[in-house]
């Protein structure tokens, strides 16, 4: 292509981006001078360059259209949402003829007549704007009638009258300061014009020597102003560079980075080498040309948001919303590279935002929101990584929808969607041909977006994350690295391979142990390898196991020299997801060449490129997205999501546990208002009574129950005890010590198959089993509350059915063996939803209990959902929160609640199930 149209096509294609921003934002600010004048300039340019290179058809749309421009500029145009609407019609035709221009090199015939016509018409106001509008046109030239412009042409002054006017005024005489006539006639006779042509062609001067002369003495003043630098145009501080040119430099650049880290490795082991300064330089001035080169390709990325504003503006029209764009960071900066692959993806998110996200004036005014939405994007670098976000104050995602439309495809059962999150739910946008859009539009429907975004977004490293609340908005945000070519890894070995893991994927590097001894610990749930940190499971993958690699024998034997009987452990993030890759041996962080994969391994996903160390060797890029991805990201993201939205949903339940050790060395709590008393009974004052052990404890006999069968207890000196009361009835619990009393949040990550245990839970840093009550207290009174003062309601009981509402297996499996051991029939939801579902399929119960902090509808909006329905209106329920506030109590009267217990307090929990039942509460 000819250098004079490559540099046209560049030019003009930047002038019209900004002819699209300018455009859209003089529509919000009519009256905007200086915005006019750029508009006009930049147009008038594009017009005399398209003229000057020979193309005829862009020239008369560009001529057109600055027509239109300059009746604006000069005041004889208002400017309308039509006119602009036009204009930027005008600059979408010049924007296709460029596009064939480039790839044919010629201007492609056509016929633009009915566009230059309209926009002709607009310009001299024969007609509105918008085709076959219908609008009053606005006169602007008054028509004069024949008689009155005789009069006004008899009434002018003639050739000769203003002569006779002006003759007096030239022959007077010069003041101080003035010129004559006759100097300045003499003047423009001397003067060369543009008519003057040469006689004869111009002759080269034949070259003379140069001789000496004594040059005037000048003034201080003059001198200082001859050697004053100066002042460089801003137009010549800068030059257009091929970006071809500009790829060269960094390849050669980044072969010099791999050479100066080579010479590094080489010298590194050497003392006192005459090389080791030369070396320290050169890999000083490697860095600085490195950092130069690439403050070269750095573009702010404002330039991928310049076609936004037309988009949202056309957007606004298309769908009849109302929105403001708003854009803060524009002028951050990353690699030319990163910001064309971003272009597109930005594009459908915004997008997206408009069309899914804002809702229509008349709803926005109905949820008592401002009828104009805002779409807001911010940009700013972060940690050597570019951070964006963008962000609506829309209606949210709907996750019902989500879910009818995740079952509809396929994609997930109801049962599997009750056990999930709602930030997993809104994470099925992501996932290839989903929409919840209700038709096929130009502008949405298809489900090709969002996983198109995030693959995208993935391919060059980066990483998206969603949060969505509904009624409020969403954001997404992106984080991606500054630059491709050259980025900083972290060194790994497995199985005696080196490889290379990308930093921005890395959160930290831990160091963790099977036994207990250092901070981190390895543990096993359901026979899968976790990592406990800081109170949290994070899924293991070996990274020897995903790439199949066996390690030498000798290998081993130094593997265990370095690193004892402790694993290196990478915590990696992938979007929301957060696992962890076991690794053999961790070394050093250093600035990699990316270099891409060969075609024969593109279709393994674990790997994003290659690159050469300093010592020469090859090694493979890892993809911790690929990794997620093969092995299994939906387990990973479930184990981790349900973790934190347990640790949502019980941020607030706090309970107080008793720590301590029975049958061995781990760790077991009970909680603390289930326990009567702590007592230590003399071992000699154990009695055996048909088969039990008991002993006498305050004028009664209570018998003693071992956590397993063979458990023993102490020969000598005193038992610790853990003692059950109600009324008249005690039972002690043998365990071999006590250790502690925590108050901690209580979150039962893993079920347990032992008799006795309801599962495990993190207490205070460390994985405890929690002891099942209900199963020791069956295991020694199979009538327990059955006799003595309980009897009464006890035998009351026996027919009475109870339904228990909680999210929490713990407090499920809990209460269940008290109640069921109390004679009730009890019967168990984990939601409302699933309990409303019992009232339809024609359940009946005598009482309800109720938690009320629950994901999803609350026990405040359960109770209120029961009294709606006449089926169980009449059934009285019982509240159960760790809220125990007058504020609470006055609230759940309020919506409906019989009475409010506490949690944990068992001998409250029963006597109000007695009370009410008593009070002729439970009609069925």
């Amino acid at each position: 292509m000819d250098d004079l149209l490559s540099e046209f096509l560049t030019e003009t294609n930047e002038n019209i981006g900004i002819v699209d921003a300018a455009l859209v934002a003089l529509e919000q600010n009519p009256d905007d001078g200086s915005q006019i004048d750029n508009i006009f300039r930049l147009v008038h340019t594009i017009k005399g360059t398209c003229g000057f290179l020979g193309l005829p058809r862009l020239e008369a749309v560009a001529h057109a259209g600055e027509n239109v421009l300059g009746k604006i500029r000069d005041k004889e145009l208002t400017v309308t949402a039509d006119v602009v609407t036009i204009i930027l019609e005008a600059m979408d035709v010049i924007k296709d003829l460029l596009e064939t221009l480039e790839q044919t090199e010629l201007e492609p015939e056509g016929n633009d007549a009915d566009l230059i016509a309209r926009l002709n018409d607009v310009a001299y106001g024969t007609v509105t704007a918008s085709a076959g509008g219908s609008s009053n046109v606005v006169e602007l030239v008054e028509e004069v009638s024949e008689a009155d412009l005789e009069a006004a042409f008899a009434a002018a002054a003639g050739p000769d009258e203003v002569e006779a006017q002006i003759r007096p005024l030239v022959s007077q005489e010069v003041r101080p300061g003035e010129v004559s006539e006759a100097e300045l006639e003499a003047a423009f006779n001397a003067a060369p014009g543009p008519d003057d042509e040469p006689d004869e062609p111009e002759l080269v001067a034949e070259p003379v020597m140069e001789i000496p002369v004594v040059a005037e003495k000048k003034t201080p003043e003059v001198a200082a102003k001859d050697h004053a630098p100066k002042e460089t145009s801003l137009a010549n501080q800068s030059i257009r560079v091929n970006v071809e040119l500009l790829e060269d430099l960094m390849t050669m650049v980044s072969e010099l980075v791999l050479t100066r880290n080579q010479l590094l490795q080489m010298v590194r082991g050497m003392d006192d080498n005459e090389f080791t300064v030369p070396l320290q330089r050169l890999s000083h001035v490697t860095t600085e040309l490195q950092e130069g080169l690439m403050k070269t390709r750095m573009q702010p990325i404002g330039n991928a948001w310049s076609k936004l504003p037309r988009i949202i503006r056309d957007l606004s029209n298309d769908l009849d919303k109302k929105i403001d764009l708003v854009m803060h960071g524009a002028e951050t900066e990353l690699d030319r590279q990163v910001l064309e692959m971003i272009k597109d993806p930005l594009t459908h998110m915004v997008r997206n935002s408009a069309d899914h996200g804002l809702e229509t004036p008349k709803e926005r005014l109905a949820a008592g929101k401002k009828d104009t939405g805002r779409v807001v994007l911010d940009a700013y670098h972060e940690g050597g990584h570019i951070i964006i976000t963008i962000s609506d104050d829309g209606r949210g995602l709907n996750s019902e929808k989500i879910k009818a439309k995740v079952i509809e495809n396929g994609l997930a059962s109801e049962a599997e969607l009750e056990t999930m999150s709602i930030q997993q739910v809104q994470n099925f946008i992501m996932r290839p041909g989903f929409s919840t859009a209700d038709k096929v539009t130009n502008v949405s429907g298809r489900g090709v977006g969002m996983d198109v975004v995030r693959s995208n977004i993935e391919k060059i490293g980066g990483t998206v994350e969603l949060k969505s609340e509904e009624g409020k908005g969403s954001v997404f945000t992106i984080k991606i690295p500054l630059t491709l070519a050259i980025v900083s890894a972290l060194i790994v070995e497995c199985a005696g391979e080196r490889f290379a893991v990308p930093q921005i994927s890395v959160v930290e590097l831990v160091r963790a142990s099977t036994d207990g001894r250092s901070e981190n610990t390895i543990e096993l749930i359901n026979e899968a390898p976790v990592l406990r940190l800081r109170d949290r499971l994070l899924p293991l993958i070996h990274l020897n196991e995903i790439l199949r690699l066996e390690t030498a024998a000798d290998e081993i034997a130094e593997q265990s020299e370095v690193k004892g009987d402790e694993e290196f452990i990478i915590v990696t993030q992938v979007g929301a997801y957060t696992f962890g890759i076991v690794v053999d041996r961790v070394f050093d962080t250093e600035e990699i060449v990316v270099k891409p994969v060969a075609p024969i391994l593109r279709h393994l996903s674990i790997f994003s490129g290659n690159t050469i160390l300093g010592d020469g060797s090859v090694i493979m890029i890892l993809d911790p997205n690929g990794i997620a991805s093969q092995t299994g990201e939906n387990l990973v993201g479930d184990h981790t999501i349900e973790e934190e939205m347990q640790r949502d949903t019980s941020e607030n339940d706090k309970v107080a546990m008793l720590i301590c050790r029975a049958g061995g060395n781990e760790p077991k709590a009970v909680p603390l208002s289930l326990v009567a008393r702590l007592e230590e009974v003399d071992i000699e004052t154990i009695e055996r009574t048909n088969d039990q052990m008991v002993v006498q404890y305050r004028g009664k006999i209570m018998p003693l129950v071992t956590m397993s069968d063979n458990a023993t207890i102490v020969e000598t000196g005193r038992q610790p005890i853990l003692v059950f009361t109600d009324n008249d009835r005690t039972m002690g619990l043998v365990v071999d010590e006590i250790v502690d009393i925590v108050e901690d949040h209580l979150n039962v990550e893993m079920a347990s198959s032992v008799e006795g245990m309801i599962g495990s839970a993190v207490i205070r840093g460390k994985a405890t089993d929690i002891i099942d009550v209900g199963y020791y207290l069956q295991k020694c009174f199979g009538d327990w509350f059955g006799g003595g003062e309980t009897a009464a309601f006890g035998s009351e009981s026996s027919s009475q059915k109870i339904l228990l509402v909680d999210d929490s297996p713990f407090f499920r499996n809990m209460l269940v063996p008290l109640l069921s051991v109390a004679g009730y029939e009890v019967s168990t939801a984990e939601n409302p939803t699933e309990a409303l579902e019992m009232r339809e399929a024609g359940k009946e119960f005598d009482i309800i209990v109720s938690d009320i902090e629950m994901p999803g509808m609350d026990g405040f909006q359960f109770a209120e959902e029961v009294l709606k329905d006449e089926r169980w209106a009449g059934t009285p329920i019982i509240a159960l929160s760790s809220h125990t506030t007058p504020q609470d109590f006055d609230r759940g009267r309020q919506v409906g609640f019989s009475d409010y217990v506490a949690k944990f307090d068992r001998d409250a929990l029963m006597n109000t199930l007695s009370q009410t039942l008593r009070a002729g509460g439970g009609a069925r």
